[in-house]
């Protein structure tokens, strides 16, 4: 009776440690925002203004390299 106490006790033990070494930590705060502004309006019409003249020029005939 004594060893089945002992054993019952220690597998307690075992399986309550390894539920705490296995959990995962909380989630972290909320990650820093970054700022988007004029610069991606920017980037987004020079790449328009790109294609509309690689278009422009297919059309035309003469290829822009």
């Amino acid at each position: 009776m004594k060893n089945l106490l002992l054993v019952l006790l220690t597998l307690t033990i075992i399986l309550i440690l390894s539920a705490l070494a296995m959990a995962q930590p909380g989630l972290p705060s909320a990650p820093a925002q970054a700022p988007i502004d004029g610069g991606l309006g920017l980037l987004a019409a020079a790449g328009g203004a790109y294609a509309y003249k690689k278009l422009k020029g297919r059309n035309n005939g003469s290829e822009d390299v």
